[in-house]
């Protein structure tokens, strides 16, 4: 999940990044990283190739030495052109000619690298057949905290996306729901997170009645009713940097039990969000969250993790969850949303993106917490 890159940044920020990242892997006793592409080839170079082929694109990353990005011969003209170009040095391949020997000059032969998740099975494996003396291990596992702290121009545009997100939700509140399928609904969010500057949808979770008892529901054709509690859960990017907010609203008035349950996620969102500092553990914000849950009897009944990170890609480290001991630093973005899901009946889920402050956390996402009352 890409989008195009943000002029916010310069060709020094982009230099940075991957001096910074091929330090981190030198110390990290790594030959280098391999970045394919996708959300870290953005992230470093500001370029997004036109159509990810079977043709080699790879930033080569290692410490003392040059960035250069291998490219296919008739996508150079391209990349020359993305923000980052002027901060490594281009090599490029022709049709007819191994992409994996032409990189394999640029590498230790002996050594291991970190190479992005989303990299071809393919081209990792034709690596491998030209220097077999090499091993790999992907990002996720090598770097996991690679892209998550921000620098005061990714907040901004983190604080962007969060506040054109609850401008959506601002406006879906207002429309009507009962007797409307949740594709409809669906079709609106979509519809409003680009008026309010979106590039990218990537998710419009709508998930009425039973349907919310769902984490992941997939919209369908159900008819919202009366009665209904509706989960909202959607996001995507804007101006390459992404959105991410839940909202669960009612169909009229809610019953006592529904607005209990609605209250309680609502108070373990907020243990969530005041557990965020630097320092803590990842893992004190799920714990924060998950004993309000657990203390009310419905520990049973919140089945995800409490939150994940998010930057180019809506979803990426860290994570809120059990076991995940990496401390809180400023500048870190990740969500906050527990959920409580009761099978055959009804779920709820309140979400905010938080940033790591010097002294806490802050809130990319301000609407209303409170149950909210559509018709």
């Amino acid at each position: 999940m890409t989008g195009a890159a943000s002029e916010s940044f310069t060709a020094d920020d982009h230099g940075a990044r991957m001096e910074r990242a091929a330090r981190q892997a030198a110390e990290a006793g790594l030959a280098g990283l391999l970045v394919a592409p996708g959300p870290d080839l953005v992230w470093f170079t500001g370029y997004t190739p036109t159509a990810a082929t079977e043709r080699l694109t790879l930033l080569v990353l290692a410490a003392g030495r040059d960035p250069v990005l291998v490219v296919p011969t008739l996508e150079a003209p391209d990349a020359e052109r993305a923000l980052g170009a002027c901060a490594l040095t281009l090599r490029d391949w022709t049709d007819g000619k191994d992409p994996y020997a032409a990189t394999a000059a640029l590498l230790d032969a002996n050594g291991r690298f970190g190479i992005s998740d989303n990299a071809w099975a393919m081209h990792l494996l034709g690596l491998q057949a030209a220097l077999p003396g090499t091993s790999y291990a992907s990002l996720t596992e090598a770097l996991p905290m690679l892209r998550a702290v921000k620098d005061a121009a990714e907040l901004e545009l983190l604080a962007a996306a969060g506040a054109a997100a609850d401008a959506a939700f601002e406006e879906i509140r207002q429309v009507a729901f009962a007797g409307r399928r949740e594709t409809d609904v669906a079709a609106d969010l979509a519809a409003l997170l680009r008026r309010f500057g979106h590039s990218q949808v990537d998710f419009t979770i709508v998930a009425s009645g039973p349907n919310g008892a769902n984490p992941h529901h997939e919209i369908g054709d159900r008819v919202i009713e009366r009665g209904d509690m509706v989960v909202l859960d959607f996001g995507g990017l804007k101006d390459g940097y992404g959105s991410d907010t839940s909202r669960t609203v009612h169909v009229g008035e809610p019953t006592d039990e529904e607005r209990r349950v609605h209250d309680l996620v609502r108070e373990a969102q907020e243990a969530g969000f005041r557990a965020v500092r630097p320092g803590v553990a990842c893992q004190e914000v799920d714990r924060a969250a998950r004993a309000v849950i657990a203390d009310a009897g419905y520990g049973e009944y919140f089945i995800h993790r409490t939150g994940h990170g998010i930057g180019v890609t809506t979803h990426e480290p860290p994570y809120m969850i059990e076991g995940e001991e990496q401390p809180l630093v400023p500048g870190m973005c990740f969500s906050v949303e527990p959920g409580v899901y009761l099978p055959g009946r009804f779920g709820v889920r309140i979400e905010d993106i938080v940033t790591v402050t010097e002294d806490g956390g802050r809130r990319l996402n301000n609407t209303e917490r409170e149950m909210v009352i559509v018709d």
